[in-house]
Parts: structure tokens; sequence; C-alpha cells
């Protein structure tokens, strides 16, 4: 096919809709009129992949409905991959200084751990995770951690499993004794050591799908994904996110992104931003007691 240099106008406003709406309806993104330069910027790697000739043909063939693997292509060229290791740190002190020692005291009869990083993305937040349990050393000490790690992105998640990073990536947010500790220099790039790799199950999730089978979780981490989302789908992801956590776990947020006046499933916690808990459950209701019935004369 053609190979594509330049796509100035390449869509039309009525192929951008149904762009829009096909993204909606299997990711939950929420794409405004403005950033259809962005999308045809990146529909154009697509294009040049399954060798069409401009951009109409592959909405064409979108619409046709044949190719399953053209509409994930899509979706997943659309979907935002930004990630550092413990990226805001605030965030991560508040983790390791209060959230993590807080949950392992509660935890001390059982041992275990679960936690899920639900836009995992290249990895970066899921193995920031595994570094601070391993600083604490509590697989050394009989405790089960399980840290599942989800996103809609394949490609992402496969570089993920790797645990190959960029220099420049280490150097994002990476502190210099986490790096000598943790990875391996391995040519021009770093590795992280294989045990924290062991520490984490990858798999390919879409946050629209049901929850039902994930578990339950004691720390469920999903940053920076609901400021893509409308608000119905902002209401029905948090609703899931309720059923998935444990009654005293805690829901991570970004920092700019917020529950309230969104959805009732959470509560902020005081003091830290971007941390929730559910809602603490009403007191039972008392009934008072019948009054005995009197005979008047």
């Amino acid at each position: 096919g053609q190979i594509l240099r330049s796509v100035p106008g390449a869509i039309t406003g009525a192929e951008f809709d149904f762009i829009v709406e096909t993204l909606k309806a299997r990711s939950g993104l929420a794409l405004t009129d403005d950033r259809m330069s962005m999308v045809v910027g990146r529909l154009v790697p697509v294009a040049r992949h399954f060798g069409f000739r401009n951009l109409h043909e592959l909405v064409a063939e979108l619409r046709a409905g044949r190719r399953e693997t053209l509409v994930r292509a899509v979706t997943e060229a659309m979907t935002t991959n930004e990630s550092s290791f413990f990226r805001d740190k605030a965030a991560f002190d508040h983790i390791r200084l209060a959230l993590l020692p807080e949950l392992v005291a509660r935890r001390a009869a059982s041992r275990r751990l679960r936690i899920w990083s639900a836009a995992a993305s290249t990895g970066q937040e899921v193995y920031s995770m595994a570094m601070l349990l391993d600083d604490m050393r509590l697989a050394q000490n009989g405790w089960k951690i399980e840290l599942l790690a989800t996103d809609i992105n394949s490609a992402s998640l496969a570089r993920a499993k790797t645990g190959l990073y960029s220099q420049f990536e280490v150097q994002r947010g990476l502190p210099v004794p986490q790096l000598v500790q943790h990875f391996t220099q391995d040519g021009e790039q770093w590795r992280i050591d294989a045990a924290l790799r062991r520490m984490v199950t990858f798999r390919n999730f879409n946050l629209l799908d049901p929850f039902d089978k994930l578990g339950h979780f004691d720390i469920v981490l999903c940053r920076n994904v609901l400021i893509y989302f409308d608000s119905p789908t902002k209401q029905g992801v948090l609703k899931k996110l309720n059923g998935v956590l444990s009654e005293d776990g805690h829901l991570i947020l970004g920092a700019t992104e917020s529950t309230v006046g969104i959805s009732n499933a959470f509560e902020p916690v005081a003091n830290a931003r971007g941390f929730y808990l559910k809602p603490a459950s009403p007191p039972p209701r008392r009934v008072p007691h019948a009054l005995p019935l009197t005979k008047y004369q």
C-alpha cells in the first residue's frame, strides 16, 4: 500500500464521530472535537500497519466490523501510556509511610496482601509497588503478596512483562538506591530483578468489563484513568471498584481526580490527596422497644 506521509484533513467530521463512538463503546474513552488532530496523528501508523492507502479506507473497514484486530489496534493507539516510576512522590510517600504499615498491621493474622494496578501501562507503577513491598521484606517473612497489573493496551503490557527500561525511563522518578538494588544493566537498558517480575501477574483487561472474576483487593491503583471517561462511565467504574475492594481497602486515584460529586461509592481520606475509602457503614438502626399496652378503664 501507499505510504502515508502526510494526512492533512484526512478524516471527515462524520468519520471522526464514528471513531469517537467506537472508542467510547470499546474503552469508555470520551473524546471531544478538539482532539481530531491527535486522533489523525495516532491513526496514521495503524493505517500504515494494515496497508490502507488512507484513513478513509481504515474507517470504512472499521464500519464493516469484520476485523476485531483492527478495532483493537485503533483502541490501543488512542489509550495514553504515560507512566514513570514512583509517579507523584507524595502519593508513594503516603503509601510507604502510612498505608502499607497500617495494612500490614491489620493483616498480621492472614499475612496476605492483594494489590491491583488497574491501568498498568508499561509497568512502572506496579513495579514501584513491588519495590516498596520487597523493601519491607514481607515475602521473606511468610507473607503471600499478589500484585495484579492490567491494561487495555496489550503492547504496553508486553513491554511491562519484560521489565526492561531505558536510561531515560529509570532516571524519571526512580531513586538511585532503588535502581542499584532492584535493577541490573542490560546493554544500554536496565532490567528489573526477576524476583520482582515474579511478584506481578499481567493481564489484558478492559475497565468496562465485569470485575467479578478478579477477587478482592486491599489496594487498587486506578490513577489518571477516570479523567478520560464521561460521568456515567466514571460512576459505573467506581461502583465496580467498590465491589472488589475489601471493607478497609484503599482506592488510589490521580492527585487531580476526585469522586466527590460523581459517586457516593467512596469518600476521601483526610490529608491524602487521591486516596479513598469505602463510606463508613452507618450504625445499625435501633428499633425502639414496643411500649407495653395499658388497659384504661
